[in-house]
């Protein structure tokens, strides 16, 4: 019998989502912070550890009236939260600090910001931008085309990663779009860089999230109902340019934190009852399905074009309808972490009847790196 050793006590988002003009992206930050220390009851006083990526780490402790005795900026992209978690509990398995709060923040519709994530990197701009490689839309295009000639990934099974995700977000009151779609509209769309359209391309919107670790024995004295850190999680990395990719078919960063998060929390494929997989275009549950090994190699985009992810399917998959449809504010893994926490909880609009065990995953950049962590709602096991 194993017992979790670190608790998430604290879980928001802003107050407000999709178009926020008003706030900065340090008010984003803030909003989140504050309705996560509201929920389970602390103050800024209380917090001793914090940690954010794509924003100066100083400036939030700053903004906030907090003194901390541990921080950490580690920004490699939309799953540096994930790997934040990891990293934050370790710094409290280690002592250096008793309770710390991971925020984020970004103005990602209104532009309301004056700090950047790291992308595009030098290496990009030296020798992919040149070729006309700018965006994350014609950055991606090359695995996934390389991927429909080689496994047989259709246009149609990339529509339907956003027809299923539409089906959860429907559930969900604050999801940016909640109107059914079919496979028809998805391929009617725009085209913005083939074979994405735009209802295969993630949402642009404001927002922000935060959460709160401390040790599982202190989450008892929290009002809030905890979700314990099942093992540390894992990160890996490939580097940022996609065309210096081990495989256009299979991230390699995504094969790696898989591998050692599901060995770290001493579990098997079977026992996972929740799966969210960072989505900031429609391919990358496919790649993410398989490259954590729910499935093999090519068979990802037929799982879920078959309905093993929708609501009632045997693995329910990014339940608040990802970044395709609930929100997308640039590095979206707050998010995924957001309803993973729900989901344990048992709160979420689209709550997954009895689910126990949520796995996280999620990209940073272009492939470039990757972070997995499992959550649980049991104390032990």
């Amino acid at each position: 019998m194993s017992r979790a050793t670190i608790a998430i006590v604290g879980a928001a988002e802003t107050t407000r989502m999709g178009k926020v003009p008003e706030l900065s992206q340090t008010g984003l930050h803030a909003d989140a912070a504050l309705n996560a220390m509201a929920e389970c009851g602390l103050t800024p006083a209380d917090i001793d550890g914090v940690a954010t990526a794509g924003h100066d780490v100083a400036e939030i402790i700053q903004y906030l009236g907090i003194t901390p005795t541990w921080y950490d900026g580690t920004s490699v992209g939309g799953c540096s939260f994930i790997t934040l978690v990891r990293h934050a509990a370790t710094a409290i398995s280690s002592g250096l600090c008793k309770t710390v709060l991971i925020t984020h923040g970004e103005s990602g519709r209104s532009n309301n910001r004056g700090h950047r994530p790291v992308f595009p990197s030098m290496q990009q701009q030296e020798f992919e931008s040149i070729y006309g490689a700018l965006f994350p839309p014609s950055r991606f295009t090359l695995p996934v085309m390389r991927k429909m000639k080689d496994d047989g990934l259709t246009e149609e099974q990339l529509a339907m990663v956003a027809v299923v995700q539409r089906e959860w977000a429907s559930h969900h009151p604050r999801a940016t779009a909640r109107d059914p779609l079919t496979v028809e509209d998805v391929l009617a769309s725009k085209m913005i860089a083939y074979p994405f359209r735009k209802l295969m391309c993630c949402l642009v919107s404001d927002g922000g999230g935060a959460l709160i670790l401390t040790s599982a024995e202190r989450a008892r004295d929290f009002p809030t109902k905890p979700v314990y850190l099942r093992g540390m999680g894992s990160e890996s990395t490939e580097g940022p340019m996609i065309s210096q990719m081990e495989s256009f078919t299979s991230s390699r960063a995504f094969r790696v934190s898989g591998k050692a998060a599901f060995e770290s929390a001493g579990i098997a494929h079977a026992d996972v009852d929740h799966l969210m997989i960072y989505d900031a275009f429609a391919h990358l549950p496919v790649y993410g399905l398989e490259d954590l090994g729910f499935v093999k190699p090519g068979e990802g985009g037929a799982f879920i074009a078959e309905g093993n992810t929708r609501p009632g399917g045997k693995l329910p998959l990014n339940t608040n309808g990802g970044g395709l449809s609930y929100m997308h504010s640039g590095m979206y893994g707050m998010f995924a972490l957001q309803e993973s926490m729900r989901q344990m909880r048992g709160i979420s609009p689209a709550q997954v009847e009895g689910a126990k065990l949520s796995v996280v995953h999620g990209v940073g950049g272009m492939f470039s790196a990757a972070a997995t962590v499992v959550l649980t709602n049991e104390e032990q096991w």
